[in-house]
């Protein structure tokens, strides 16, 4: 009951982000999502390609610019929301993340990849730049990096997604599936709202120059010991014992 797992499921259009794709992402991302009994939220795909991007037949010309704004609000809605929730959400890759796909994953809060996956963004050569993909690549890789991804639209396979960070493990297909649950039971282990409020700020004092950053994390390390579960850790470990967490 700890573990929310949500499966991109329509392999026959490549797991693309259709508006009801990503009306429905929405709706699970936040369903029930301040149960003490959540801790952790898993994002996956059937088929072969966790993820095309858009649906690029949404975005042609038989639909007007109206229904292409909502397409791309709703998309970025969906990607800020993930890190804006108290729980980790983690990626679970096992296959081609591309375009709007592959800010899926860089937007999640931690990813674990398959050895055959890869990570696209090749809207440039359809005469559509990743503009917003764009947004969460060049907070996850450096610039040069993303940039290169950006205007060639080659792919970075697993193993260079985790060298420039935009994935934070590469397994084995055979071992996908427990090494995301071994970091998921690692996450359950502690206290709800210490990492909830650890989540939140990490992404607060991200956009924050060094000095602000440091003013507000101390406080808000000082807050965290008011916290019922920042006490009962500390006397848990002065005490050799394990803490029971009221999260």
């Amino acid at each position: 009951g700890f573990y929310r797992n949500i499966i991109l499921n329509n392999p026959r259009k490549r797991n693309a982000l259709s508006l009801s794709m990503l009306q429905s992402l929405r709706e699970d991302l936040l369903h029930d999502v301040k149960s003490k009994d959540l801790r952790v939220i898993i994002i996956s795909a059937e088929g072969p390609v966790f993820c095309s991007g858009h649906d690029l037949k949404e975005l042609s010309s038989e639909e007007d610019v109206k229904h292409h704004s909502q397409v791309f609000e709703i998309c970025a809605e969906v990607m800020t929301l993930i890190q804006k929730l108290p729980v980790p959400v983690i990626a679970k890759v096992n296959g081609l993340a591309t375009a709007a796909g592959c800010q899926l994953v860089a937007s999640c809060d931690i990813a674990v990849a398959s050895e055959k996956s890869q990570f696209a963004t090749p809207g440039v050569n359809i005469g559509l730049f990743c503009s917003t993909p764009a947004v969460a690549l060049g907070r996850s890789l450096p610039r040069k990096v993303a940039l290169k991804m950006l205007f060639t639209g080659e792919p970075l396979s697993a193993q260079e997604a985790l060298m420039h960070g935009l994935v934070s493990k590469v397994v084995p297909e055979d071992r996908l599936e427990e090494e995301t649950m071994k970091i998921s039971h690692k996450i359950c282990e502690s206290s709800k709202s210490i990492l909830a409020l650890g989540k939140a700020t990490f992404y607060r004092q991200m956009t924050q120059d060094l000095d602000t950053a440091y003013k507000m994390t101390t406080q808000v390390m000082v807050d965290n010991l008011t916290l019922r579960d920042g006490q009962e850790g500390i006397e848990a470990f002065i005490q050799k014992r394990k803490p029971v967490w009221s999260h």
